[in-house]
């Protein structure tokens, strides 16, 4: 059994899926520019997670799944931005991600923690 996946790819996978779920939460509440979204989801991001929010914005604007559109704008400070916001199915997309995730977390819990995870069951 291996318990590291061997693809040099598989952590980056990972932190991109985390990084898209956590930006779509983000435009959950309303359009956002970009700096806006990365100072949103800084403070609470792992040191595992630095990379640049506001750069994986058009990984997901720009894919042929649609869950993000941009529109050029201006921002408070009078700067021109690119504001973006979420689609419907982007909405659809955040439950998904949303719902992968407690799975996952809660499988976790059960084998790093069995003792809560009964207690919670119960």
């Amino acid at each position: 059994m291996t318990l590291h996946s061997t693809r040099p790819d598989a952590r980056t996978d990972l932190l991109h899926g985390t990084l898209d779920m956590l930006i779509l939460r983000t435009l959950q509440w309303g359009s956002q520019h970009g700096y806006a979204i990365g100072q949103t989801i800084r403070p609470s991001r792992p040191r595992c997670c630095r990379s640049k929010p506001a750069r994986s914005i058009p990984r997901s604007s720009g894919s042929p799944k649609g869950w993000v559109t941009g529109k050029w704008g201006q921002t408070d400070a009078n700067q021109r931005a690119k504001f973006y916001r979420l689609t419907p199915e982007g909405k659809k997309q955040l439950l998904r991600e949303q719902s992968r995730w407690s799975e996952l977390v809660n499988a976790i819990s059960r084998v790093m923690k069995p003792a809560v995870a009964r207690r919670s069951q119960e």
